[in-house]
């Protein structure tokens, strides 16, 4: 079923799709897909699920040639028209459907996961440094892509995946997604700002009173 909705999506576009053109193709009932899936939504973020699941994450010793390696899966995935539709639809349905959202954040969250054993790895091989953030280094690699797709509308080529595996790569090992202390209290800054404005409340305002107040009458007295 979720290859016949991949097959009209590429055919007509998300705005043609509808349960009975699935059905039709499929073979399956409408409304055994109603009882399923329930809405066009969740059947697309389900289908992304599905398909984006085939994408391999590399382990090639090395986090730099595993970055690049995913990079460029992921540039060959978005060159196929039919995927990058796939995800203009699915980011359509998940801003409809809070169902479909839920699916595809536990989907990115668990690919992110994944993603994420690549810079363990590079951890325990002394690459970065122990508080390197897994999610913020996934994320770099994969937001120009994104970016590209959604928002410039440009097609994807090796250019850009080497070029966002680099960044990511060089930024991470600069230690720019390394956790630090203020990581670890969040709103610390504030904290802290807020504490030192809290321990002398008015120390201007006492300051600048005080030389009136040491000896009243003062200014009379030289009368």
């Amino acid at each position: 079923m979720l290859d016949a909705a991949f097959q009209e999506l590429g055919d007509g576009g998300y705005a043609a799709l509808t349960v009975e053109r699935i059905a039709q193709r499929s073979g399956v009932h409408a409304a055994t897909i109603y009882r399923r899936w329930r809405t066009i939504e969740r059947i697309v973020c389900e289908l992304m699920v599905d398909i984006s699941a085939e994408v391999p994450l590399p382990d090639t010793g090395a986090l730099a040639d595993d970055l690049r390696a995913l990079a460029r899966s992921i540039a060959a995935f978005y060159a196929e028209p039919r995927f990058r539709g796939l995800l203009e639809a699915v980011v359509s349905a998940a801003a409809r459907e809070p169902a479909a959202a839920d699916v595809l954040r536990e989907f990115f969250e668990e690919r992110l996961r994944l993603a994420g054993r690549m810079v363990h790895r590079a951890v325990e091989r002394g690459e970065l440094a122990g508080g390197a953030d897994a999610d913020e280094i996934m994320a770099a690699l994969g937001a120009p892509f994104y970016y590209r797709l959604l928002i410039a509308r440009r097609p994807i080529d090796l250019r850009l995946a080497d070029r966002a595996a680099e960044a990511a790569w060089t930024a991470a090992r600069a230690g720019i997604f390394t956790r630090g202390p203020q990581d670890a209290k969040p709103g610390n800054a504030e904290l802290q700002s807020a504490e030192s404005q809290d321990a002398e409340p008015g120390t201007a305002d006492l300051q600048s009173a005080e030389p009136r107040n040491a000896e009243p009458g003062n200014a009379g007295g030289g009368r």
